[in-house]
C-alpha cells in the first residue's frame, strides 16, 4: 500500500471507529458494511429501529459518537440472527449490536427509559449473586417490581395464573427465594468476572468523557 493510500485509510478510520474496534465485540467488522440494508429488511423489529444496523455502522464511520451510543437502537436486538444469516458479507451484526449496547452501558450513555437495559442489569445481577446460575423466582420478582411497588403488585396479579401453572408443574419452587443452586467454585467465577470487568473499565476509561 502506498503512503498516500495508507494516509487515506487512516483518515477514514476516524477516532470513534477506532474506539469501536478496540472496545466493542466484533467491532472490527463495522468498516466492512456495504450498506445494502438486508439486515434491517430481515429484522422482525425493523420498522421500530431508531437507526437500523447499516445506518448505525455508517454513523460510526462518520464519527457520530453521541448519536450512536445514546441511541435506543442497539437495545432492540432480540438475537434472532436473521441479519447474520442473510448478510452478504457475513458480518456478525448481532454481536456488534449487543457489543455497542454493552459499551454504551459501561460508559453510562445507555438510554435510561428503556426496559431492555433494566432487564439486562437485573439478569446480570441475579446471575452474579447466584454464583453463576439464575434464580428464576428472584429474577421474576425483581422484574415485576423494577418500576415500583404498585406496578409490581399489578404485574404479579396479572401473571398469577402463569405462576400457579409453573408451581403445579414443578417448574417453580417458592422456597428458592431463600437461596438456590450455584455452580462449583462460585467464588472463582466471581473473581474471573470481576477481573474481566476491571479490564473492560480500564479500556473504556481511555475514551470516556
Amino acid at each position: 500500500m502506498s503512503q498516500l493510500n495508507a494516509t487515506r485509510v487512516e483518515k477514514y478510520r476516524n477516532h470513534f471507529l477506532r474506539e469501536v474496534e478496540a472496545n466493542v465485540e466484533e467491532g472490527k467488522w463495522v468498516k466492512m458494511c456495504m450498506q445494502c440494508g438486508v439486515c434491517s429488511g430481515s429484522c422482525p423489529l425493523g420498522p421500530y429501529w431508531e437507526h437500523p444496523p447499516q445506518e448505525i455502522f455508517m454513523m460510526i464511520r462518520a464519527g457520530k459518537r453521541d448519536e450512536v451510543l445514546k441511541s435506543s437502537s442497539m437495545w432492540f436486538c432480540t438475537s434472532c440472527y436473521n441479519c447474520i444469516a442473510r448478510c452478504p458479507r457475513g458480518l456478525p451484526i448481532t454481536h456488534i449490536m449487543h457489543g455497542l449496547a454493552h459499551y454504551a452501558k459501561r460508559l453510562g450513555l445507555a438510554p435510561q427509559n428503556q426496559a431492555t437495559p433494566k432487564f439486562a442489569q437485573h439478569f446480570w445481577d441475579n446471575l452474579y449473586k447466584g454464583g453463576g446460575r439464575v434464580n428464576e423466582l428472584k429474577l421474576g420478582l425483581s422484574l415485576y417490581f423494577m418500576n415500583g411497588f404498585v406496578e409490581g403488585i399489578k404485574t404479579a396479579l396479572k401473571m398469577r395464573k402463569v405462576g400457579q401453572g409453573m408451581y403445579f408443574s414443578k417448574r417453580m419452587n417458592p422456597f428458592e427465594i431463600f437461596g438456590g443452586h450455584s455452580c462449583k467454585d462460585s467464588q472463582g467465577l466471581k473473581a474471573a468476572l470481576n477481573k474481566a470487568r476491571e479490564i473492560e473499565e480500564a479500556k473504556a476509561a481511555q475514551f470516556k468523557g
